[in-house]
């Protein structure tokens, strides 16, 4: 069986700017194995969410392949590039993304909309708040939620479905230096539990040592 989930051949990206074209990504080459933790970091603006979406399938490349569970993602529209990552893809961001009018519990209910009955969506998302230690917090709205209690909803929206990977973009980056490492510990440790692949960019060092593999992107190259 193939174990790369993820794989990338001499990927290139550029966006016209003043006339020009800038050229973000160049060449990136990269495979990446079920249940690997990888992390990609670099300064700012040196394209490191961009590399993240295009793994995702968020956006398309200039040119060169990207390969999600053996899907070249070229060949696919959006809606094809949403269906694969349906219920096998999480992520969370910097900001957590919740959703204002909903309560933690609904919040991390959306992922399950499509892929089970209205009961089991409450248990494993009450579950899935339990693993993150927010069981007396089910009802509550983002803005009752300190930031790292929105940015535990975040990570448990994420991996409510079980994912095969994750992509987390700078997921402590809005956090205090303890809460940031209670964030980081818990999402090692979910990572571990569901041998999640973790594809995690951060300029944060120390998050980036954690991992089983550390890229650095300089001059939209990884390195």
């Amino acid at each position: 069986m193939n174990k790369t989930v993820i794989q990338t051949t001499h990927l290139v990206k550029t966006i016209p700017q003043a006339g020009r074209e800038l050229q973000i990504l160049r060449g990136v080459s990269l495979a990446i194995d079920i249940g690997e933790s990888v992390a990609i970091t670099g300064l700012s603006g040196s394209g490191k969410s961009t590399l993240l979406g295009l793994l995702a399938g968020l956006d398309l490349p200039t040119s060169g392949t990207v390969t999600l569970f053996g899907q070249n993602l070229e060949g696919l529209d959006e809606d094809q590039r949403a269906a694969l990552r349906l219920g096998r893809v999480g992520f969370v961001f910097q900001s957590f993304h919740l959703l204002e009018n909903l309560t933690a519990l609904e919040n991390v209910m959306l992922p399950l909309e499509l892929g089970a009955s209205g009961t089991d969506r409450t248990r494993l998302a009450t579950e899935a708040l339990q693993q993150v230690g927010l069981a007396e917090r089910l009802s509550h709205y983002p803005n009752q939620l300190s930031g790292g209690e929105q940015q535990r909803v975040a990570l448990a929206r994420a991996f409510v479905t079980r994912p095969q990977v994750l992509f987390a973009d700078e997921p402590t980056g809005n956090l205090d230096r303890e809460t940031g490492k209670e964030i980081s510990d818990l999402l090692f440790t979910l990572q571990a539990q569901l041998q999640t692949t973790l594809v995690l960019v951060t300029h944060d060092e120390t998050l980036a040592a954690r991992c089983q593999q550390h890229y650095r992107l300089v001059e939209g190259a990884l390195v």
